[in-house]
């Protein structure tokens, strides 16, 4: 019997010990991505000013390199599968979030932000969307894991909102009707302008008691947005796999990138007009593969060159074929 014992706690000690490494590793994880958001504001970019666009490209890369070698941890800890599983979510991901680029923009210009204080604001808004993603995915994975019709929801919610982007051209924000502007507005006193890269004031114009900025309004907006993006890029990842800890670490991988990427291509954003087709398309397809899954299990190899042939055909489109107003 005590062999027995011994035998039947054997497979019980090893899902065990599998599962606090994996816990250990979130941490790690997360505090290596804190740690980069802190590196990178408080240590690189210390000093409030207009970030570079060579300056901006150079911290893309960078994150670009960190995602590779991040890949190829992957690749010797869990396998070649679980590493392109990690690969083709970081490369929908990153797609997905060059919309959020262009709301960045619409949302910066109608605020009218300083562009020395936007890295301030993409800090703490990406900062936010760390957390609100890690909570969409836990829940996310197990609605599908507990409900498996959840998974055709997803694909058929992946599918309206690749038609709507395809029909439109591009995501549709209005800043003033923003709830987050009323809600800022409703709690608190904001002022006239910006205070430097402050969120709060005590006192203004000689009034005492708390002030939010026009800062603080303008994030308040970042978050709401990231918000929404968020209900199309999360069931999209979900589509290629349902390794929550793949899931988290190619969409954290993606949006820290964005704050550089944002600076490195504002101004060529507008040149690629295809971009949104190309996106709209991606949705599409991702929405057909959940949904019909079941029946025609796609490869992760084959998700991985498709969503890639279909942004790269965008991009040359738009470049051979540029807007009569940008050539």
């Amino acid at each position: 019997m005590g062999r027995l014992g011994e035998r039947a706690a054997g497979p019980a000690k090893v899902i065990g010990n599998r599962q606090s490494d994996l816990i250990y590793f979130w941490i790690l994880f997360n505090l290596f991505a804190l740690g980069m958001l802190v590196l990178d504001l408080l240590v690189f970019h210390r000093r409030h000013r207009v970030v570079r666009s060579r300056e901006a490209l150079a911290w893309s890369a960078l994150w670009i390199v960190l995602a590779a070698a991040f890949a190829s941890l992957i690749f010797f800890w869990k396998g070649r599968q679980v590493a392109l599983e990690f690969i083709t979510g970081y490369v929908l991901e990153l797609s997905l979030s060059v919309d959020n680029l262009f709301l960045f923009l619409v949302i910066f210009r109608y605020f009218s932000v300083p562009e020395q204080h936007q890295r301030t604001v993409l800090f703490w808004g990406i900062l936010g969307a760390l957390l609100m993603r890690g909570l969409f995915i836990l829940a996310g994975v197990g609605l599908i894991q507990r409900f498996h019709w959840v998974l055709y929801a997803f694909g058929a919610l992946l599918i309206y909102s690749g038609i709507l982007l395809g029909l439109s051209g591009e995501h549709k924000v209005d800043p003033a009707m923003n709830p987050a502007v009323k809600a800022v507005r409703r709690l608190l006193p904001v002022t006239d302008d910006y205070q430097g890269g402050r969120f709060f004031v005590r006192g203004w114009k000689g009034k005492p008691g708390l002030y939010a900025t026009p800062l603080l309004v303008v994030l308040a907006v970042i978050e709401t947005t990231d918000l929404l993006f968020a209900v199309d890029s999360i069931p999209a990842i979900l589509a290629v796999t349902l390794n929550a800890f793949i899931v988290y670490t190619s969409n954290v991988f993606a949006i820290l990138g964005l704050r550089s990427m944002y600076f490195a291509v504002s101004g060529l954003m507008k040149v690629f007009r295809f971009l949104h087709t190309g996106l709209a398309l991606v949705l599409v397809l991702v929405g057909l593969k959940m949904i019909t899954s079941d029946h025609f299990p796609v490869p992760t190899f084959v998700t991985l060159g498709v969503v890639a042939g279909v942004l790269a055909v965008a991009v040359i489109a738009s470049l051979v074929f540029p807007d009569k107003k940008q050539r």
